[in-house]
Order: structure tokens, then sequence, then C-alpha cells
């Protein structure tokens, strides 16, 4: 278990953590939520930290750039070049090429603006129950990845880096470590359900547009998803519905 959950720190973020070791990717798929609430808990403890020196929205432009910074950019990467090929109007081969083009075109510019400047919208009005949400948020975004992994195929017939999260048979077992940011969520009260709901709409939309549109998905479609999950339960937790 800590062999694979290293594995998945190490692919994930830019921790440094030793040698990378063998390349064991469909192990790390169970754990990605637990590197999610990993990357919470310093994003809270950042937080916490830097709230009695700076404004709350300089504190929380912080908070989106150490988003960034420790995962290297990779899902803000995916975003990118995601947007560019699904939003290109081209035929699917054409779609996928874009998408492994270095790179970045008009529409992953504004996928990148758009999704940031919500992330930091939604840190910045966050109050009641602000650590909570740094750190669960992180692992829901991340469960997203070993949902989409566990509901949707591989669609680059040449292969690509996420390939490998598909190469065995997919079980059920694999979302488990998701519970642990749902268990944590329920602590939210009615606001916590509805939280949850809003998860699994922002999942039902994003994949049931991707096997549409696509037919499955790619590694760069799973970084985007991981922002746009990321956006948008930041923007509903700092909603005043509770």
């Amino acid at each position: 278990m800590v062999k694979n959950l290293l594995a998945a720190l190490r692919f994930l973020t830019i921790i440094p953590l030793g040698k990378t070791g063998d390349f064991t990717a469909h192990r790390m798929v169970a754990y990605f939520p637990a590197v999610g609430l990993i990357l919470g808990l310093f994003l809270a403890l950042i937080d916490t930290l830097l709230k009695p020196l700076f404004p709350l929205s300089i504190v929380s432009l912080i908070d989106v750039i150490f988003l960034a910074v420790v995962t290297g950019a990779l899902h803000l990467d995916g975003l990118a070049d995601t947007a560019d090929g699904l939003f290109s109007h081209r035929s699917r081969e054409e779609v996928l090429a874009i998408m492994k083009d270095s790179r970045v075109g008009t529409m992953g510019i504004l996928a990148l603006i758009f999704v940031l400047g919500i992330k930091w919208a939604g840190i910045s009005c966050l109050h009641e129950h602000r650590a909570c949400y740094l750190i669960i948020i992180p692992a829901y975004a991340r469960g997203a990845f070993t949902i989409a992994i566990h509901r949707l195929n591989y669609i680059r017939p040449e292969g690509g880096t996420a390939l490998e999260f598909f190469a065995e048979k997919r079980s059920i077992s694999n979302l488990g470590w998701l519970l642990a940011p749902v268990a944590l969520s329920l602590g939210l009260g009615f606001k916590g359900i509805l939280f949850n709901c809003v998860f699994i709409g922002i999942m039902m939309l994003v994949t049931l547009y991707y096997k549409k549109k696509l037919g499955g998905i790619t590694g760069d479609m799973l970084g985007a998803l991981g922002e746009v999950t990321e956006a948008g339960l930041f923007l509903f937790a700092a909603t005043g519905v509770s």
C-alpha cells in the first residue's frame, strides 16, 4: 500500500520522494484520492499560516499557485490541450492530434484563465468550514481521475502516458479511498450532501460529454476533468447555501 501511495504521489506531484522505481500505473489508481487528501492537508496548513499575515484574497491566490506548482502544472497542461482539441470543432482524429500538440491555442489560454479565476474567486469567498473544503476538494478532484478511469476507455490508439492506468481490469474497490473525503464532507451537514450531489453532477456531465464527443478519454482529458472538478467544487463551496 505504501509503495503504491508513494508511486501515486511521485506521479501526480513534484514532491521529492526518492527514485521513481517501477512504473506501476494501474496500482496507483486507487490512491489518487489519498494523494489529494495529502495535498489538501498541506494546502490547509499553508492557508492557516498565511491568513494572519496577508489579506484573504492574497492568501487565496497563494493557495491557487501552490496547487499549480505542487502538481507541476500537469493537470493545467491537460486542461489547455483538451480545450484546444475539444473546442476546435474538428474530426475525432484531428482533435486527438491537436491535444497532442505542445503548443497552446486561444481556447486553451481561455480555459486556463477561467478555471484559475474561478478557483481563486471560490477560495477567496470561503469562510465557514474553509479548512475542511481546502482539504477535501483536492481529494475529490483526484478521485475524479479514479472514477473516470473506472468508467471510460482509453482512446489514443498509439498509446500514451495514461495508457497503463487502463491496462488492468478495473475494480469498484479502486474507489475505496474516495470514501475518506466523502465521510469528511458529511460533517458539513446539508451542504455536505449537496456538495456530493454537485460532484456527481460534474462527473456525469464531463464524462458523458467526453463519451459523446470522442467515445472515451485520454491523459489530457483526465487532467482537464480534475481541474474542472476542483474549480466547480470551490465555486459551490463559496455559495451561501447551508
